[in-house]
Order: C-alpha cells, then structure tokens, then sequence
C-alpha cells in the first residue's frame, strides 16, 4: 500500500475529490449563518444537528480535523501541497470546517514550537479531538495594543503558581475549558522580560468569567477574573519569564486566522447577492455607482486571495517574515468592514431591521456592527500599519 506522501498530487486531488463528495453532507456545505452554525466541542460538546455530528465524526476519523500535524498528535501527517489541496477542494464544494477551535488556529502551532514533548502528548491529541474549548487571555483593561504592559501576576508559590488579576475580550470565555494566558512572574525586570506562558482549567477555584455586550447587541467577548487562583507549575510553557516569545509567536497565528488564511467557508458573492435583490436593466444593475463599488470590491478581494497564494508558496523556500501576518490581518479587516458595508447598501431597507421580523433576521445589521471589532481584535489597525511600515516596508520609527 502506498503511503501518503507516495501518492501523486493529482491523485491525491483525485481521490480527496471523491471522498469529500461522498462524506460531507449537503447541509454542511452551506454559508455558515447562524452561531449554531459553528462547532466548537469542549467537555460538554453540543452538536446543532446530526449532519454537523456526521462532518465532524468523518473528518476526526479521517485524520483530518488538522490534516497537517504530525500523525502522533493526532493529525492526518499531510504535506503542505496535500494540505492546500484538501482546503482547495474543501472551498470548491463549500464545506464548513468540522471544528473551530483557538487551540488549532493558536495555542496548538505554539506547543508546537514551545511546549515540553509530555505537554504536546497531553494536549494535542485533546485538541484535534474536540475535547478542550479554549480560550485566550492576553489583553487586560489597561494593556490593550500595550499587552507587554499586563498586571495579572502570578507568585511562585512552590509547587504553584498563585495568579491574581483579570483579561478582558476573552472570546468565549463562558463556555471554554481552559484559557492560555499572559502572566507577570517577574516585576523587577522590564516589562517584556518577566512573562510567562500559563495553560488554567476554567474549573479552577477563583477562576470567573462576565460577559460584555458589544453594539451589535451580541458578543461572545468576556472579562475573565483571577482571583488567587492556584495553577499547578507544570502548566507552564516554555521557560520562565520568556512567555513574551511565545505570545509573539502565537500573535501571528491569531492575525493569520482573523486574515482568513486557511479558510474553508464560502460566502457568497457580492454581485450574486445583487443580482438576487436589485432591479436590472439588460442584466446589469440599475445604480452604476454601486456596480462600480462591487466590482472594486470583487477586484480587491482577487487580489488578496492571490497575494495569500503567492506568499504561501515563497514561504515553501524559506523566504517569509511573520509581520506579513499584519499585513493579512490589517487587509482583510478592511475588506470584511467594507463588504458588510455593501451588503447593507445592497439591502435596502432590510438591512436596516436590529430585530428580527417576518422579512429579516436582523443579522445584517448585527455583522454590520460587529465588524468593526474586527479593527481592534488581534492588534487594533493603527498597531498592525506599524509593523507593517517598520518590519515590512522598512521605514524609520
């Protein structure tokens, strides 16, 4: 029988064709709508339907929940051409992911790079399997863009670390499992200099959460509070008070994700949502100034995914910086606002409804407002254009 890497690209293709035709149901192939439209496992996971069961149960004995770690840690051990494949053909047909989860876009490339070998066996294989619920604590109400500026500290205390302090934004904060958080250990130090890396079980004593509300009138954003909060030493990551390293690190994997690289799910696009709800005239639309911000849109977003493609590839020869990730995360952030702004100009009265009513689920003005969070989450813009400027362009400070 022949290995993985022994089967050609085309068949590969081939061969990936055909199983995802046949195991992926329909209804997992449609644009994600709604929250229950997304799954997220955890120690109490909670499937919105059977089909979502069905996807993800396949794609977990597959070995493709992360097809591209390493088999031992419970990955499909693909190659990265593999790899693109699998997410190419994944688009092609529209499938959803069968599991979102911070420890596979974040935390996981992380205990990659930094954990003890123990840790990785004890972890990974949990998060491929849907079985921990993440969450991140990095940004605090007074070290927001200034993280390296984070209070919540954590005393040695022997066999232990005694953390006390609070995170803010921590997505899902509410219903996670566990938090990877941001910790003071050293205070003499500068302020970058005494960090360290903490894996908590949201089960510990002291550990509480309160959800904000955003303008959307939705969010799944909370503040998370310590309170004395005993945390085994052995849930440290990488050295003590180098967790700055880490954060870094783990930072250009949440831009990456937040850019949309790796995405799997389809949305439709703008000029088919405009032929679906505008009046024509010889099969164009009736508003040229519209058709024209559409197509400049369509043309921006061409050109994203072609620049992504082309950076993927230089980065096979070794030739990739990790401050393009803010150049992905700033770009799509503006192209994410931009489209939500045109899907509302494209709606017209309807995508004024905040509630939901017998022609409209309010949703439309909801994204609207929520996708300007997406210029503060993972680094605000003004921080992004920054390290683009220095670390890209090369201009001076």
């Amino acid at each position: 029988m022949k290995s993985k890497t022994d089967v050609s690209l085309t068949d590969f293709r081939k061969e990936t064709r055909a199983w995802l035709e046949e195991n992926c149901p329909m209804s997992m192939r449609k644009p994600i709508k709604v929250a229950n439209d997304f799954y997220w496992g955890g120690r109490n996971p909670k499937f919105s339907s059977e089909d979502q069961k069905i996807w993800f149960e396949r794609m977990l004995e597959k070995k493709w929940i992360v097809p591209y770690w390493d088999i031992k840690y419970g990955g499909g051990g693909l190659s990265q051409d593999q790899n693109n494949i699998l997410t190419q053909e994944m688009s092609r047909l529209g499938c959803r992911k069968p599991i979102y989860s911070f420890g596979i876009s974040m935390l996981g490339p992380a205990l990659l790079e930094f954990a003890s070998e123990e840790q990785k066996m004890k972890y990974l294989p949990d998060i491929v399997e849907g079985k921990i619920w993440w969450c991140q604590g990095y940004s605090e109400p007074n070290a927001g863009s200034d993280l390296a500026g984070l209070q919540t500290k954590a005393v040695d205390k022997g066999d232990y670390f005694e953390v006390t302090g609070s995170k803010v934004w921590t997505s899902y904060a509410d219903k996670s499992d566990y938090i990877f958080c941001l910790v003071r250990t050293d205070f003499e130090s500068s302020k970058h200099n005494g960090i360290s890396f903490l894996l908590i079980d949201m089960t510990y004593d002291g550990v509480s959460t309160r959800p904000i509300k955003l303008i959307s009138g939705k969010s799944p954003f909370c503040e998370t509070f310590f309170d004395s909060v005993n945390v085994p030493k052995e849930n440290l990551v990488g050295k003590l008070n180098e967790g700055w390293t880490i954060a870094k690190y783990l930072l250009t994997h949440e831009r990456q994700m937040i850019g949309g690289i790796g995405e799997t799910d389809i949305k439709k696009k703008l000029h088919q949502i405009a032929l679906e709800n505008l009046p024509l005239i010889k099969g164009k639309l009736v508003d040229g100034i519209l058709r024209n911000e559409i197509s400049n849109f369509e043309m921006d977003e061409e050109i994203f995914d072609l620049t992504i493609q082309r950076v993927t590839d230089e980065a096979k020869t070794g030739n990739n910086s990790g401050a393009l990730s803010s150049f992905f995360k700033y770009y799509a952030t503006e192209l994410n606002m931009s489209r939500e702004e045109l899907i509302l100009a494209l709606s017209g009265s309807d995508g004024l409804v905040f509630e939901k009513n017998y022609k409209s689920d309010g949703n439309l003005a909801r994204k609207f407002c929520r996708s300007k969070g997406n210029s503060i989450e993972g680094g605000t813009s003004e921080i992004q254009l920054n390290i683009i400027s220095k670390r890209i362009l090369g201009l001076p400070s």
